[in-house]
């Protein structure tokens, strides 16, 4: 499957995002997804993960609270609410999907990727 993910922009800090990553076909609905973070200089980090029907949802620590994914099997498209940003934030974010039964947390785990999408994030 494809993905093309979307929303980025910049925001000043306490402010909110909503990024959409689109599944080029509904064998969307048989992939876990996720999104995941990469920061200047460091790796490409977990940010929070949907099974197949919805329902099931992880999330890293660092964005409990502030961050809401959820997925539409009808528009092939995963979304991810950020509200309460902070500077730290500040990243390329990637949506990607997965079909086999690895740890959600681990890009490997991962079989397609989205182009990213720069969120920046104003003190």
């Amino acid at each position: 499957v494809q993905l093309q993910a979307s929303g980025g922009g910049l925001v000043q800090a306490g402010g909110s995002l909503r990024l959409s990553c689109a599944a080029s076909d509904s064998t969307f609905s048989r992939y876990f997804m996720g999104w995941f973070r990469q920061a200047p200089g460091k790796d490409r980090e977990f940010v929070t993960a949907i099974g197949w029907g919805g329902r099931i949802t992880q999330y890293a620590d660092s964005v409990k609270g502030r961050f809401t994914i959820s997925r539409s099997n009808v528009k092939n498209t995963v979304y991810l609410q950020m509200n309460s940003l902070k500077p730290e934030d500040t990243a390329v974010y990637y949506c990607a999907a997965g079909r086999g039964l690895g740890d959600v947390l681990q890009p490997r785990s991962y079989d397609s990727w989205g182009q990213g999408t720069q969120v920046t994030v104003s003190s």
